[in-house]
């Protein structure tokens, strides 16, 4: 999916807030379907590629320590690296929930809900 993925999605919405999962899942389908890919996203594959790009993103931080929020230490070339890794995981992660035929958005939804009342505020 690499870069090239990220630059398209960028180029047709200007800030995250606007972009639905639906949106990057339909992207990436057409994406897929475009180059013939799709007869290699399989979940095995894909579940195996996210796991590449979480390592990837993991490399970032690997020696760094604690990291301030924000990154105000950053550059902006390290900071444009981990967007780009982010965007990996995030667009493997949707893929994967598409080919396995689930509502990602709404079971993210759904899972708040039960941490909701898991962890319920009084007991914070």
């Amino acid at each position: 999916m690499g870069s090239s993925m990220n630059e398209e999605l960028k180029a047709s919405s200007s800030t995250w807030e606007c972009v639905s999962l639906s949106e990057i899942k339909d992207k990436l389908a057409e994406f897929a379907e475009v180059r013939g890919w799709t007869q290699y996203h399989c979940p095995r594959n894909l579940l195996l590629a996210l796991v590449g790009e979480v390592g990837e993103l993991s490399e970032i931080f690997q020696w760094r320590g604690e990291v301030a929020k924000g990154l105000p230490d950053w550059s902006s070339d390290d900071k444009e690296h981990l967007e780009e890794e982010l965007s990996d995981v995030l667009l493997y992660l949707v893929r994967l929930a598409d080919v396995c035929g689930l509502d990602l958005g709404q079971a993210a939804l759904a899972k708040i809900t039960k941490n909701a009342m898991k962890y319920p505020v009084s007991a914070s």
